[in-house]
This record gives structure tokens, sequence and C-alpha cells, in this order.
């Protein structure tokens, strides 16, 4: 720059020279040359700072435009995030709706199965005090019936002693059933459907006895052992079971014809040799067999 101000200076005094101009003003020349050349540095130095900060500023500028795409680009990505955000909650918030609506309809029906089980259980406990006053009403009844029964076994056992120990019966009570069992040999002869004397003896006792307990009906149920008909009966008896049935029916006549009980009190059955009490492999147990079973039952009902 100096050196521009000074060719300048020397231009123009050259020119000045040539010009014949005089001192003063060629002295005022050369010092608007000076200044004009000053000037001139000046603004160079000038342009040189605006250039620099120009720089600075255009490299501030491209950090500015970088940091706004940056920034952009995040806001960007928080708008997306916003969106998916919204789209989250909007979905969630109708989920919540959904479950709100589900559990609120639960909810009414727990209620109303509430209210039902509180009247079933209501109901059930009607139906169990109903049920407990009809537990004790058959309870009573029932030892109200044990009581009799065991009073009517007292009554007989006591009313038969004698023939209980001379061996001619027995009496048992077998699930509330009384049966009062007569072996054969104390009825009948072998191979005979009369009653004996002995017999008729027996039953009248027992006869007197069971018209004092004119609610049960005697069901006479004639049995035998397993040993066949001999061939001298076989004409009579072709079978066990007519020997079981006519000796049975012979008691029957014996307790309706000598001991006057009613006949509608009365039944006979003969069984044969199928519901034997004791093994007949055995002499003993063919005896036992062979009897006459007489059961307390309840009367039969009229139609």
């Amino acid at each position: 720059m100096q050196k521009f101000a000074y060719l300048i200076t020397i231009a123009l005094i050259a020119s000045l020279s040539a010009g014949c101009v005089s001192q003063g003003t060629f002295d005022q020349k050369a010092n608007e040359a000076v200044q004009l050349a000053q000037n001139l540095d000046a603004a160079k130095t000038r342009i040189d700072t605006l250039k620099g900060q120009k720089q600075e500023l255009e490299t501030g500028a491209s950090e500015l435009n970088a940091k706004l795409i940056d920034m952009l680009r995040k806001n960007s990505e928080l708008q997306q995030t916003l969106l998916s955000d919204r789209a989250d909650t909007d979905r969630q918030q109708q989920t919540f709706s959904s479950r709100k609506v589900q559990m609120q309809q639960q909810l009414e029906d727990l209620s109303q199965n509430n209210s039902q089980l509180l009247s079933s259980i209501d109901q059930l406990q009607k139906e169990n005090a109903l049920l407990a006053e009809q537990i004790e009403t058959e309870r009573k009844v029932r030892a109200e019936k044990v009581a009799k029964l065991k009073s009517t076994y007292d009554q007989l056992v006591g009313a038969l002693e004698q023939e209980i120990q001379r061996g001619e019966l027995t009496i048992t009570n077998l699930k509330g059933q009384l049966s009062v069992n007569l072996p054969n040999k104390i009825l009948f002869d072998s191979g005979k459907t009369e009653v004996r004397v002995e017999g008729k003896k027996v039953l009248r006792s027992l006869g007197d006895i069971m018209s004092k307990f004119p609610d049960k009906a005697l069901l006479v149920e004639g049995h035998t052992d397993n040993v066949q008909i001999s061939s001298r009966l076989k004409e009579t008896y072709p079978t066990n079971w007519e020997l079981s049935t006519a000796r049975a029916n012979s008691v029957v006549h014996v307790l309706q014809d000598d001991v006057g009980l009613p006949g509608e009190r009365l039944i006979a059955a003969g069984y044969s040799e199928y519901r034997p009490i004791s093994d007949n492999e055995t002499v003993e147990g063919k005896a036992s067999n062979r009897r006459i079973q007489i059961q307390l039952v309840p009367m039969p009902q009229a139609e």
C-alpha cells in the first residue's frame, strides 16, 4: 500500500512539474496525494479486516447452519416421537376404555352372581333347616322303632325263656328284623309235614306272645338242607320246594286254627335248600338248616 502511495506521489509530481504549477499548489497536491495514499492504505486495512470478519461470519454462519440442521433433525425426531407417543397414548386410552367396559360388565356379572349365590345360600339354609328337622324326626321315629323292637325282643325272650333254654327255639334280632327259629326236630318227624304235639305246644306259646303285637304280620318260612327227597317221598314231595312249602303251610294252619291268629297276619313261604344258615357238609349244619323261621314283618297294606 505504501508503495502504491509512493508511485502516486511520483506521478503527481511529474504531472505538476510538466505543467509548471506553483510550489504551493505542488505541496498541497503532494500532501493530498500522501493523504490519499494513507486513506487508500487505511481502506485496504479495513477491507482486510472486513474480509476476516466476513470469513469469521461465514464460518459462524456455517456452524450455525449445521446446528440449525441438527436442531431441525432433532426436532423432526421429537415430532416423530411425539406422534408415536400420541398414537400409543390413543391406543392405551382405547385399551383402557375397552378394559373399563369389560371390568364394568364383569362387576355387573359378579354382582348378579353374588345375588344369586346369596339367594342360593339362603335357600340352602332353609333346606338344611328343613332337612335337620326331618332327620331329627326320622331319628326319633327310628329310636322309637328300635326301642319298640327291643321291647318286643325282650318280651319274646322273657315269655319264651323256658323254650329257649330247652333248645326248642332261638330268637334273633338281625338288622332290626326279629326272627324266631324252630328246628324241624321240634315240629316235624322225619319226612313228615304234620306238626308234632310237642311242636304245637311251642307254637301255642309263641302265638300267645304274637297276639300282643297286632301291628305285625308273621312270615312263616320253610327251609330244608340240600339232601334230595328220598324215593319213598318223591310221589308226595318231588323236591325240597314242595317239602319246605308244605311244612310252612302246616305251621300257618296251627297258628290260625289252634292258636287263633287272624289269617291276614299270616304268610307262608318255602325256600327249599337255598337259604342255609350253616354248612351242609356236616350233620350238625344240615340239622340247623332244616328249620321253620318266623319273622315279624310289617302288615301288608290293603290296596
